[in-house]
């Protein structure tokens, strides 16, 4: 039986297979599904993280997952707009642009 190969050990696996399995064993299948934190509260967690670090090629498929894990588009907004204050207009505005692309796909896809 074969296991179905997932888009990052397509993307990076032959370069990268250790960072692979590191991402998808422990990153995505023990720290997201510890139950300290709701897989929604971790996502606003996380693009809280990457927009403070302006990781805007990260945030990208996080913002996806947030909206995956029940995260609305109004309060995902809201998270751009507080962290400005506190991670700097240039990261929030990078942030905005980036999730007024990903919103407008998702609601092309309705």
């Amino acid at each position: 039986m074969s296991k179905e190969t997932s888009a990052l050990q397509k993307n990076i696996g032959e370069l990268a297979p250790k960072l692979v399995e590191l991402t998808e064993k422990v990153l995505f299948g023990d720290v997201w599904e510890r139950p300290e934190l709701s897989k929604r509260d971790r996502s606003l967690v996380t693009v809280t993280a990457l927009i403070s670090l302006n990781r805007t090629e990260q945030l990208r498929f996080h913002l996806e997952k947030a909206l995956e894990n029940g995260v609305t588009k109004e309060e995902l907004v809201e998270v751009i707009t507080h962290v400005a204050f506190y991670a700097g207009w240039p990261n929030a505005m990078s942030a905005i642009t980036l999730a007024k692309d990903i919103f407008s796909k998702t609601d092309s896809l309705r």
